[in-house]
This record gives C-alpha cells, sequence and structure tokens, in this order.
C-alpha cells in the first residue's frame, strides 16, 4: 500500500471524526485530518532536524524540527506519536512521547489538519528511513533558532514551533 492509499479520518473543526478517506484524496481535495507533531531531543537536549526527501507527498525537500506525520484512521493521537517518532527516527524501544497540547493547522490555502504536539527524548542512536529523510542532525535550540530564517522550513512545522516556545514561555 502506499502512502497515498493509507486511510485517514475526516474531522470537522472540532476535531470530531466526519467520515474517511484515503490520504492521497484528503490531500487533494483539502480534508481535514489528523496529525502529529514530536519534537525528539538527545541526552544532551539537542534537537532532531532533519530535510525531508524529493519524493514526499507534502513539502518535499523542507527542512523540519519535527518528526511525526498523520494519524490513520481509528487511530488515537498517543499511538501514532509514539509510531511515527520510531519510524522516522528508526528506532525501537522508544519512550512514549509526553503530549503538550493540540491546535488546529490552517493555512488558508485548503491545508488544514489537527495538529497534536509530544516531546520525546530519544538516547537510542537514530536510523532515519532513507524514504523519508534526506539529511539529519542533532542540533542546539540556538541553533535552530539561527537556521529559522536561512533554511527553507515546513509551514505547519513552523507553526507547531512558535506554538511551543509559546506554551514553554507561558508554563
Amino acid at each position: 500500500m502506499s502512502a497515498a492509499d493509507e486511510v485517514l479520518d475526516i474531522v470537522d473543526e472540532g476535531d470530531r471524526v466526519v467520515g474517511q478517506a484515503p490520504r492521497g484524496e484528503a490531500y487533494a481535495l483539502g480534508l481535514r485530518h489528523r496529525c502529529v507533531f514530536i519534537q525528539a531531543r538527545d541526552a544532551e537536549g539537542r534537537v532532531f532536524v532533519h530535510r525531508r526527501t524529493p519524493t514526499k507527498l507534502v513539502f518535499p525537500s523542507l527542512y523540519d524540527m519535527f518528526v511525526g506525520g498523520v494519524v490513520g484512521a481509528g487511530e488515537e493521537y498517543d499511538d501514532a506519536a509514539l509510531r511515527e517518532a520510531e519510524e522516522e527516527l528508526g528506532v525501537s524501544g522508544l519512550p512514549r512521547p509526553d503530549f503538550l497540547f493540540k491546535f488546529l493547522y490552517d493555512n488558508g490555502a485548503g491545508q488544514s489538519w489537527w495538529s497534536a504536539v509530544y516531546e520525546v527524548r530519544c538516547d537510542l542512536p537514530v536510523r532515519p528511513q532513507v524514504e523519508e529523510v534526506a539529511w539529519h542532525d542533532f542540533l542546539p535550540e540556538e541553533e535552530v533558532e539561527r537556521r529559522l530564517a536561512d533554511w527553507t522550513w515546513v509551514p505547519d512545522g513552523l507553526a507547531a514551533y512558535e506554538r511551543l516556545k509559546a506554551y514553554r514561555s507561558a508554563g
């Protein structure tokens, strides 16, 4: 099964399931679905940053400071967060990511998804999937901040990152 064929729950503005559709159809028609964003840090507190491969369905070749992806039909956010983190980092036995908050991402141009933001510490050696990740490294937070203006980032990841900074400064 290709990524485009994966079935997703379609949700309304209140994050209630209203139907299901294959991922490719959900993207093409701008159907609201669910995603998870996990900020992974190593033992030194550095943030996992990567550049997506050019073959990704959305935001190919852009940088991201989160791992994550879509929540499958009938899947819980927490389960998707662990699955996606382990898949994208190429590890198994990761601790369950900690849920922080959820927000509705909407770019005003037909891309909208409920986004659950998590964090996890990864002390394991990472082996990201070559189909998903073209480049990766763990960077200090200050380096990530410096690169915000220099690199082209996924817009939903940037939105999650800004909300995460506000969440942490309010806490």
